[in-house]
C-alpha cells in the first residue's frame, strides 16, 4: 500500500486529495514540524534527502518526492483522465503549463519565504528578503488571476468547465500566504476555484482535516 509523508495544511494535502479522488488505497505517515522540529527533519531525510512534502512510497518502494511528478504519475495508476487531461484533450497544453507555473514559479516563494533563516545568514537582511519573495508571489497569483479570468472565465475551474489537479493546487494554496482576505480582493477568480474544490463532495473529508480552522471560518 502507498504511503504519503504528510502535515495537516502543508503541501501534503495536494496529494492526498488526489489520492483520495482516485480512491487509491494509502497510508498516512504524519510528519512533525520540519521548520521547528530536528528530529522530524532527520527521520524524513533518510526517505527524501530534502526532507520536504508531499513525499510518496509506491507500492514497490520507489520513492516520489515532486507533486506535479506525483500528480501525473496518480492519474497513469488510476487509468483516468479525470484530473489530467489526456493527450489528446484540447485543455492538456493549458494544463500541463499551469501545473509547472504553480510547481516552478509560486511553489518556490513558499520554500525561500516560509523561513528566510535558511536561506539570508544575516538577521537584518531577512525581513526584507520575505517581503521581497512575497510581493513576487503575490505577482505570480496576479498572472495566474488574469489566465483564469480570460477565455476560460465561462466555467467554475481554472481550465473552465472541467475540474483538474490545477484546482486542488489552489484549493490548497488559496489557505496559504498572503492569506484568504488578500485573495478574496486581488484575485477573486483564484478565490472562487479554491472555495469551489474544497467544497466538492469527492474529496471527503481532506480538506477538513488538513485545515479545521479555516474550514469552520
Amino acid at each position: 500500500m502507498m504511503k504519503l509523508y504528510a502535515r495537516a495544511g502543508w503541501g501534503s494535502v495536494i496529494a492526498e486529495a488526489q489520492l483520495a479522488w482516485y480512491g487509491l488505497a494509502h497510508t498516512l505517515e504524519p510528519v512533525g514540524d520540519l521548520f521547528a522540529d530536528d528530529s522530524a527533519r532527520d527521520a524524513l531525510e533518510g526517505i527524501n534527502p530534502l526532507a520536504q512534502i508531499p513525499t510518496l512510497v509506491l507500492d514497490d518502494g520507489t520513492v516520489m518526492t515532486e507533486s506535479a511528478a506525483i500528480t501525473l504519475h496518480l492519474a497513469d495508476l488510476a487509468a483516468e483522465t479525470s484530473l489530467v487531461p489526456g493527450p489528446d484533450a484540447h485543455e492538456r497544453a493549458d494544463f500541463l503549463n499551469a501545473l509547472v507555473f504553480l510547481v516552478a514559479n509560486v511553489y518556490p516563494t513558499y520554500t525561500y519565504g516560509d523561513v528566510p533563516a535558511r536561506f539570508v545568514p544575516a538577521p537584518e537582511g531577512r525581513a526584507g528578503f520575505r517581503e521581497t519573495v512575497d510581493a513576487h508571489g503575490k505577482r505570480l497569483y496576479r498572472i495566474l488571476e488574469q489566465q483564469a479570468s480570460g477565455s476560460r472565465a465561462a466555467g467554475p475551474w481554472f481550465l473552465g468547465g472541467r475540474l483538474t489537479a490545477v484546482d486542488i493546487y489552489l484549493g490548497a494554496m488559496t489557505f496559504w500566504r498572503p492569506g484568504r482576505d488578500w485573495f478574496d480582493a486581488e484575485t477573486p477568480r483564484l478565490a472562487a476555484i479554491g472555495r469551489a474544490v474544497r467544497a466538492h463532495d469527492r474529496f471527503g473529508d481532506v480538506w477538513t482535516r488538513n485545515f479545521p480552522d479555516e474550514m469552520a471560518g
